[in-house]
């Protein structure tokens, strides 16, 4: 047996381990997916749409209107805002919406894009009480955040301190599994069939672009937040823009489509016809992916959210905020560029970005190398973020020992990753990362009433214009010559 058929045995056997508690059917769903979907209408209503009440304020904040060069911290508002948008959308915005469409039918893009704006509360809440419990260590500066905290030394505050840290220990296993699954091996997999799609000549030698991802990755990850920060702050700008471009030109192309192709999606929403099982089915596979889209509850984006300068856990949650709305755009883009062109129709679990492909084919033979482009964008900014969770997750568990040796995994299984079959790696991705929810909401879930006074008492603040005073600069340090006698008198007019 060959080493990636001995992956694939490996992976086979964690599945089957795991799939069975958190994929149980419950009416027809996944009871990860109800868990998820649950959370975000929960605390949409417990914190009253905080995702519309403060959506403004977080474009001001990402703005840079409220950054205080004395606040802790080791990233700005808009880097953690880059490294968690690139860790969050990845290709699970490209191929696994397109797999939804294809599967679930045209009515996936509409409960996708729903269950994101909601699923914005969500982020919010993990967020907030990330920053109110991090750690930073005063002599590296470094900041430690994320559930493993939060869960741990929040727990402990409501006299729950066992089950606390056990809780966040098997958060932190989750995490670093996920990081080593889902968060690079599904993005290095399509990275890989979208380079063998475009470059035929590569179908024999997928081991090649598998190394070169790998070997990028280890670049940047010998660095910290700060190198992963810089890099994504130019990725995620780059990935948003032009894939949006892209898909604006495809749907500009098949404009005769437009009506026909938003009939279906409005119509197959609350129906399923089309769909395999039903509507029940249709919005099964929509949630199960918009949660992988968008990872809201899982306890990812918290982990980078928690280097962000700010003494404000409220401000940063607004921030975050913005996560769950960027991958529902860019997974709407996605829908109605598959469906607009059809693209979708005949599409299996293992065509994944292909389908996408298809749809890029009908502006010009040459167009599907701007997706190629995309699609390395996107996967490489997702690995870099997955890359730093899975750190911190190491971290926590082992201390800075044999950091290396995480490193090493990383890449191998990013390596690996790209030259397996997409399904298994999908379930894979899927168990990992979406398990990361169970034990990172019961501690959001237990801790709302912390979130709800945050809440509470910055919004008031923010009322009465407290932020909007600029910050008083430090007094200088007096001088020999700056230095003027508090009593001093003026000296006496001379007399004429």
């Amino acid at each position: 047996m060959n080493l990636a058929g001995m992956g694939e045995s490996l992976l086979q056997i964690i599945n089957n381990a795991f799939s069975a508690f958190l994929f149980y059917k419950i009416a027809g769903f996944d009871f990860i997916v109800l868990w998820l979907l649950g959370a975000a209408l929960f605390f949409t209503l417990a914190l009253r749409f905080v995702n519309i009440r403060l959506f403004g304020h977080a474009i001001d904040i990402v703005r840079g209107k409220y950054d205080q060069a004395a606040d802790s911290g080791e990233i700005n508002h808009f880097q953690a805002l880059c490294a968690a948008i690139s860790g969050t959308v990845g290709l699970g915005s490209i191929a696994g919406i397109s797999v939804a469409v294809a599967v679930g039918g045209p009515g996936a893009v509409f409960w996708v894009v729903l269950a994101g704006l909601f699923a914005m509360s969500s982020k919010y809440a993990e967020v907030v009480l990330s920053l109110s419990y991090r750690r930073i260590d005063n002599a590296t500066s470094k900041v430690y955040g994320g559930p493993f905290h939060y869960i741990r030394h929040g727990l402990a505050e409501i006299n729950m301190p066992v089950f606390g840290k056990y809780l966040a220990i098997v958060f932190a296993f989750f995490c670093m599994g996920g990081a080593l699954g889902g968060g690079n091996m599904f993005q290095s997999n399509q990275s890989v069939k979208i380079l063998v799609n475009t470059f035929h000549s590569l179908e024999d030698y997928k081991w090649i672009p598998s190394l070169l991802i790998a070997g990028s990755v280890f670049l940047v990850l010998i660095g910290s937040i700060k190198r992963v920060a810089k890099v994504t702050n130019i990725v995620t700008p780059l990935k948003g823009v032009l894939y949006i471009c892209c898909c604006l030109l495809i749907i500009a192309v098949n404009a005769g489509e437009i009506p026909a192709a938003l009939a279906s999606i409005f119509s197959n929403a609350f129906s399923g016809e089309a769909a395999a099982g039903g509507l029940i089915g249709m919005l099964a596979i929509a949630f199960k992916r918009a949660s992988f889209a968008n990872e809201a509850g899982l306890g990812s984006a918290p982990i980078t959210h928690a280097a962000a300068k700010t003494t404000e856990p409220v401000r940063e949650g607004a921030v975050a905020l913005l996560e769950p709305f960027f991958a529902a755009i860019i997974a709407l883009m996605t829908g109605l560029t598959v469906v607009v062109t059809k693209a979708y129709v005949g599409g299996t679990l293992e065509d994944g970005v292909l389908i996408a492909a298809r749809a890029f084919e009908t502006v010009g033979p040459w167009f599907p190398i701007l997706l190629t482009i995309n699609v390395l964008i996107f996967a490489y900014g997702c690995i870099l973020g997955w890359s730093y969770y899975g750190e911190m997750a190491w971290t926590y568990l082992f201390g800075q020992r044999g950091i290396r040796l995480y490193q090493l995994l990383f890449c191998t299984a990013t390596f690996f990753g790209g030259i397996m079959h997409f399904g298994l790696v999908l379930d894979f991705s899927d168990l990992l990362i979406l398990g990361m929810g169970v034990p990172n909401l019961i501690a959001v879930y237990l801790l709302t009433p912390r979130i709800i006074k945050e809440t509470n008492s910055y919004i008031q603040r923010l009322k009465t214009g407290v932020f909007d005073k600029p910050a008083q600069p430090e007094p200088a340090p007096a001088s020999a010559t700056t230095a003027r006698p508090k009593n001093k008198k003026k000296p006496a007019k001379k007399q004429k």
